[in-house]
């Protein structure tokens, strides 16, 4: 759904400038002054700064536009969460991927415990791409059976759902883990918890494009990409 006032009103470069870093940023390892000369190349002066205020607001408004658009994927989960550093200290990501490696949701978490994996599984069950799991394949983290079994009883989570603690079945979401990562490494690390999940925002939900999960839009179809998201927010490409 397009925003009745335009989210580009009032900035000094074109939403077309703006779009192309911000997509670019989001899908490859590149840091914001590696960025900055990128645009410097096309003959547009753009300070870092300026580029990473483009991605805390623009990172989470691509995510709520494109999340529409995806498509279903299927009731095996694979979950795990992996490793961000947040102004020098650990976070949790919470990552699911399906059967197939489609990405299912994400949630960055100051804690790995109960209350933080339910909280990935509400969010995850609330989106339309997703559907109740028919089996949660999960590590040895002694929350999610804990979490599964009280979301089971509070009618959350289907009461038939086979939770599976096998370290080898999730591989493909371990090797998902590297994509996020080779981003964030290039980022330079987050100055704050808030930041971190704007951006984060941002690349999971272009993994999911690069994936092909967008509906009608060719995975490796860096045009058609871009003019799918340019429509998006009500502009040309």
């Amino acid at each position: 759904m397009r925003s009745r006032r335009s989210p580009f009103k009032g900035r000094q470069f074109t939403a077309e400038v703006i779009l192309w870093a911000v997509r670019w940023y989001l899908q490859f390892p590149i840091s914001y002054r590696d960025l900055e000369r990128m645009l410097a190349d096309r003959g547009v002066a753009v300070n870092h700064t300026t580029l990473y205020r483009w991605i805390q607001v623009y990172a989470p408004e691509l995510d709520k536009r494109l999340r529409p658009h995806l498509r279903m994927t299927t009731g095996s989960w694979r979950v795990d969460e992996t490793y961000v550093k947040v102004k020098g200290r650990w976070m949790y990501l919470y990552r699911a991927v399906d059967a197939r490696g489609q990405t299912i949701d994400f949630l960055l978490s100051a804690k790995r415990d109960t209350a933080a994996a339910r909280r990935f599984f509400r969010k995850a069950l609330k989106q339309a791409h997703t559907v109740n799991p028919r089996t949660v394949t999960v590590d040895k983290n002694a929350a999610y059976p804990s979490a599964t079994k009280a979301m089971k009883k509070a009618g959350e989570l289907w009461r038939f759902a086979k939770l599976r603690q096998v370290k080898y079945l999730n591989n493909i979401v371990e090797q998902d883990h590297r994509r996020i990562k080779r981003l964030v490494r290039s980022g330079l690390g987050f100055k704050s918890f808030h930041t971190a999940r704007r951006t984060i925002a941002g690349y999971e939900i272009l993994a999911m494009v690069r994936k092909g999960q967008v509906a009608a839009m060719p995975a490796n179809d860096m045009p058609a990409q871009a003019t799918f998201i340019a429509n998006l927010f009500g502009i040309a490409a």
